[in-house]
């Protein structure tokens, strides 16, 4: 491999010819060889995104520092070449496993901008720190772009679970005259109507978009302009309000500086909250597929109550056996985010006085949850969902072998005649009409006037 020489204020490193990154890249990509994780592909759009609006803004109040001839070659390569090109996918390697401050990624974007910039100019004019760091510090870029990473993650999260929310309303307005036996404690409960069943997931998750939604207006709150310890060493006046505006102007969120830069840059309680509605949602969700699956469970030994799509063989030995196979997966990603919500909380608990540093692991574990959630509603909604069939024949057979029917006639007999009834049915194997002729409780008139389980929804 052919290396070029690069320097930082530590001294000389080789670096990759191919590569734009500098010296403190290369020196964070050697240092931190650890697993796997590298930084979210959104974080890092974040991040050149706050370096694009940081630019313009500095073009504006310190244009003797960030003239007109860096700021267009900074605009091109932002733009052209991160944003929209191939750079965002090939420039940043560094690991998760870094300093917790995220800095090395912080300078990783800073390098690689500086240096395709010039390039496209063919001379050295702009410098990572001087130039595309101005006005800025890691301490509250990092954590300005983990909130619009949030942000932008969040979008999708919220495009999917309003798509899963209309397939239950349709699937809803479908079966609204399907009578079923209800359950409670996994035994038979008084009837409920499959449309009334769906409508508790429904507005489940419903309840979990208004949790996203709100927590998201927290997320807008950015710590840029605090600098190094929140006091805005080095930016000029009206820095802060100036980047919020560029940020809306490029992403259409309304971000804004935070009240307090010295709570922006030491709490992550807002990513905590906001995470907290991603684990809402998770748990929701893994409830409704355990109810899917529960319903659908057989085909001649379980429920059998609701069919489900029928997508790929499910055993490697039993010929024609067929697993409700998005169930499981919906629900091992409601656990990935369980676990990861512990460490955010957790990590958010963590760093000392002006300064959180366990950032880099709470962004990644955000995003995960985020993309695991939004891929993982959009494949249950497609291959589950919208193909549930209710099997009318088995919930009417439910229905009619339910021994809390008998709950219909506890206001004309009372609790503990009823309860004998429903005790003889179940000993003796009778239906509730013939335990309660059978016990002289009613006569088969009064019966027939009082025992409609249609009804009892």
């Amino acid at each position: 491999m052919d290396y070029r020489i690069m320097h930082d204020s530590m001294g000389e490193v080789k670096v990759p010819k191919d590569k734009y990154w500098g010296a403190q890249t290369q020196r964070s990509y050697e240092n931190f060889a650890i697993g796997t994780e590298t930084m979210p592909e959104s974080l890092i759009y974040a991040l050149s995104v706050i370096k694009l609006a940081s630019a313009r803004v500095n073009n504006k109040l310190k244009n003797d520092k960030m003239t007109d001839e860096k700021l267009r070659a900074i605009e091109t390569v932002i733009i052209g070449d991160i944003l929209n090109g191939e750079l965002l996918y090939t420039e940043f390697p560094l690991s998760v496993w870094q300093t917790g401050s995220g800095t090395q990624t912080n300078m990783n974007v800073n390098e690689v901008i500086a240096n395709r910039a010039n390039e496209l100019l063919k001379k050295d004019l702009i410098h990572p720190n001087d130039d595309i760091n101005m006005s800025q510090s890691s301490n509250d870029v990092f954590p300005s772009a983990m909130h619009i990473s949030a942000v932008l993650e969040l979008a999708e999260v919220i495009t999917e679970l309003k798509v899963l929310i209309n397939s239950f309303k349709k699937l809803e307005s479908q079966n609204k005259k399907v009578v079923k036996s209800g359950r409670t404690h996994l035994q038979d409960a008084t009837p409920i109507s499959f449309s009334q069943e769906i409508s508790g997931w429904r507005s489940s998750l419903e309840k979990d978009l208004e949790l996203i939604l709100e927590a998201r207006k927290h997320l807008l709150s950015l710590a840029i302009g605090g600098t190094a310890v929140g006091t805005g060493l080095n930016a000029p006046k009206g820095f802060d309000v100036a980047v919020c505006e560029e940020l809306y102007a490029i992403t259409g969120y309304k971000f804004k500086p935070a009240k307090n830069k010295f709570h922006a840059l030491t709490s992550k309680d807002e990513m905590v909250y906001a995470h907290g509605a991603l684990k809402a949602l998770a748990v929701d969700l893994m409830k409704i597929a355990n109810d899917i699956k529960w319903l659908a469970s057989g085909p001649r030994c379980g429920l059998g109550e609701i069919s489900i799509p029928e997508n790929e063989p499910g055993s490697s030995i039993m010929p024609g056996k067929v697993n409700p196979t998005q169930c499981e997966a919906i629900s091992m990603i409601a656990v990935e985010v369980l676990g990861n919500d512990t460490t955010i909380s957790f990590s958010a608990s963590q760093g000392n006085f002006e300064l959180n540093v366990f950032m880099p692991v709470i962004i990644y574990n955000f995003v995960q949850s985020a993309i695991l959630l939004a891929d993982g509603m959009y494949s249950f909604t497609e291959n589950c969902v919208k193909g549930i069939k209710a099997n009318k024949k088995k919930m009417k057979e439910n229905l009619t072998n339910s021994l809390m029917l008998v709950t219909a006639l506890s206001p004309y007999i009372g609790y503990e005649k009823c309860a004998k009834i429903a005790k003889l049915a179940h000993q003796k194997n009778l239906s509730l009409k013939e335990a309660t002729l059978s016990l002289g409780y009613l006569t088969e008139e009064e019966f027939d006037k009082y025992f409609h389980p249609e009804e009892m929804i």
